[in-house]
């Protein structure tokens, strides 16, 4: 009896470093038929590289050519992870693209450094599940469509409004994520926002945050989707 009682359920142990970089792959090979391609040739380049610069620059010191391969191979494996994240990221969000929340997800999890958003609409259509998100950065305020323009343009121009009315002539930047041609895709809307020329400081970032957080509306707007934990839709 004394022995069942001090027994404790163990709580179970977080996959390593290698096992979790395994099921990435593995996650990622399911929706991205050019992984190992890509992987391969990420890797291999490098080698080669610094393979010719040993043979260029060190012919005939044994030393300093295998430091310049032990180099090529060390960028070959370091450009190889960078590939395998963006395919990775690539393939999660494609998996929950088209669906309500799905920029929201976007804001919570892939924002640059300098950035401010809220995986919170602030304005959604009840009907068609079309919804419009606020950004806050270097950049001014951002506006951000999810769902076809011809639906959302009137919720983007009734923001605009508010956000003109409490910040008066701050730079405003309008980003359709949807099925028309222009949109910008789900995987690369965080990328977009880092190219936005910067027109104010980083303390008036924060001003102009906490101004516009007035606005928020207080009605139950569903959460955005976590990619990472997005069920794929069948047939794909």
């Amino acid at each position: 009896m004394a022995r069942s009682k001090d027994k404790t359920p163990r709580t179970p142990k977080e996959p390593g470093r290698l096992k979790q970089m395994w099921q990435v792959f593995q996650m990622t090979r399911r929706y991205d038929s050019k992984i190992v391609l890509y992987m391969i040739l990420s890797f291999v380049v490098p080698v080669i590289i610094g393979v010719a610069l040993a043979l260029v620059f060190s012919p005939g010191n044994a030393l300093t050519m295998t430091l310049w391969i032990i180099a090529g191979v060390l960028a070959g494996i370091l450009t190889m992870l960078i590939v395998l994240g963006r395919r990775a990221e690539k393939a999660a969000y494609s998996q929950i693209e088209g669906q309500p929340g799905a920029v929201g997800a976007v804001l919570r999890s892939s924002l640059k450094r300098g950035w401010v958003g809220s995986e919170m609409p602030v304005a959604v259509n009840g009907k068609t599940q079309d919804a419009v998100y606020r950004a806050v950065g270097r950049g001014g305020v951002v506006l951000i469509s999810e769902g076809p323009q011809s639906r959302t343009n009137r919720m983007i121009e009734e923001e605009r409004r508010k956000v003109t009315k409490v910040l008066g002539n701050v730079a405003i930047t309008v980003i359709s994520v949807g099925p028309d041609e222009d949109a910008v895709p789900l995987h690369k809307l965080a990328g977009r926002l880092t190219k936005i020329k910067k027109t104010v400081t980083k303390a008036e970032v924060l001003a102009m945050n906490n101004r516009l957080s007035s606005l928020r509306t207080t009605m139950p707007i569903p959460k955005g989707i976590d990619p990472m934990k997005a069920r794929p839709q069948r047939g794909k």
